[in-house]
């Protein structure tokens, strides 16, 4: 097995940043995307946003707006941007007009969201050789995030040769997990020999945000036992124990756990041979069926949960009983991980449904009374894009509001492992 740096040790000086640079750039590839940031560390501000979409296609786009003194005029340019290294020039020549080039000696890194880390990366990592390798040998267990994780990364160190480039995994978080609740009930060396084991996803947000609730709870994260709700269009739970994951929803693959928009979430293995035999469908259909054509978009033709609660007040009984299934699954893991963590100091909603969707915070809720847990009707209506809590002051366990930002905790991580003598700069 190919040796690694340990992502804790101090980066050879040949991989620090300047004393002075203080700017992360933190980069997000998709298959034909790359969504991007630009963050001052010493204030966590963000000096620049943007996106680069339909990346290979005649109507490629970006979209670019940068935050230097407040929020600046968008810009937008349209056209074909023929692959990711052309993507990251565009980004590059944008960065440039607003004085923030790529080029600048304020830039002490740039961090790379990377879905799939395995059991190898444990902590953000100094990437070189050996753990583009490792990353690309995982390509099996991520064949859609990987290798555009890595299509990004080889095109910024194009660019920026001399700079570090740190990967922050998605799965890094959820190594934590003990082996019992890691890995499943199957045959030991089949499991091995083809890594399968629960591995979870979201880490970042699900690090940040578990973090952020302690922080709103004015205790250290190490005293803090906390349930995390990332609700998107993905959507997984955590068990946080005194900051560390015990716990979560998602497994090998993202499919598993609660119902998400498009995808299936738990369901009975047996179902794919079934639809093999049954209906005679190939393990592509099966994959798009549970993957693509399920979830909340399969029960009720709608994944936008704006959407579902507008057909539920118009006695939509089909978008009714979708909410329902939603609702049901998410009660049952958080009565699953209370009964993981013994001990429940907090409930924290996080992402797009989380932040948003009073409803689903209330009726996830209701009736976990005998375990401490209740809304208040008023603090949950309250729209914030700020931490707060919205259950009573006299409830046994906190409900909380917690907004999550990936980005903000991938430039954290990337900025303490290259400049180290920084100390913990707004963590």
């Amino acid at each position: 097995m190919t040796s690694h740096p340990s992502p804790t040790t101090t980066p050879s000086d040949e991989l620090r940043s300047a004393p002075h640079a203080t700017r992360v750039l933190v980069l997000n590839s998709g298959s034909s995307s790359v969504k991007y940031q630009l963050l001052d560390m010493r204030d966590s501000g963000r000096l620049a946003v943007g996106l680069v979409e339909r990346i290979g296609e005649e109507s490629s786009r970006l979209v670019h707006t940068p935050l230097v003194g407040g929020v600046g005029a968008k810009r937008e340019r349209t056209g074909p941007i023929a692959d990711h290294a052309a993507a990251l020039k565009a980004v590059a020549e944008e960065l440039a007009v607003d004085g923030l080039g790529l080029d600048s000696p304020e830039l002490a890194a740039i961090g790379h969201r990377v879905v799939h880390g395995g059991l190898k990366f444990t902590a953000p990592t100094v990437i070189d050789d050996a753990v583009l390798a490792e990353i690309e040998r995982l390509v099996p267990v991520a064949p859609l995030h990987n290798p555009a994780n890595l299509t990004g990364i080889r095109t910024a160190m194009e660019l920026r040769p001399d700079l570090p480039q740190v990967a922050v995994f998605d799965t890094a978080f959820h190594t934590t997990m003990p082996e019992s609740a890691a890995r499943y009930a199957i045959d030991v060396e089949t499991a091995d020999a083809h890594r399968i084991r629960r591995y979870g996803f979201h880490g970042t947000s699900h690090a940040y945000v578990s973090r952020e609730t302690a922080r709103l709870l004015g205790r250290a994260p190490e005293e803090v036992n906390v349930i995390v709700l990332h609700l998107g269009n993905g959507a997984s739970a955590s068990a946080v124990r005194g900051g560390r994951c015990v716990d979560t929803s998602m497994g090998l693959t993202p499919l598993e756990g609660l119902v998400m928009g498009t995808r299936s979430g738990d369901i009975d293995p047996a179902v794919t041979f079934h639809l093999k035999r049954v209906a005679g469908m190939d393990e592509d259909e099966v994959d798009v069926l549970l993957n693509k054509k399920s979830g909340l978009v399969g029960l009720c033709g709608d994944n936008d949960m704006r959407e579902i609660r507008r057909r539920i007040d118009e006695g939509d009984e089909r978008a009714a009983l979708a909410f329902d299934i939603y609702i049901h699954r998410l009660k049952k893991y958080i009565g699953a991980y209370y009964a993981v963590l013994g001990r429940v100091d907090a409930v924290a909603f996080t992402a797009g449904v989380g932040e948003n969707a009073a409803p689903v915070r209330e009726a996830a809720i209701a009736g976990l009374e005998e375990l401490g847990l209740t809304v208040d009707a008023g603090l949950n209506a309250v729209r914030s894009g700020e931490a707060r809590i919205i259950s009573p002051a006299s409830a046994r366990v906190a409900v909380a509001v917690v907004p999550t930002d990936e980005e903000l905790e991938i430039a954290r991580q990337a900025f303490a492992l290259v400049a180290p003598e920084h100390g913990e700069v707004n963590a």
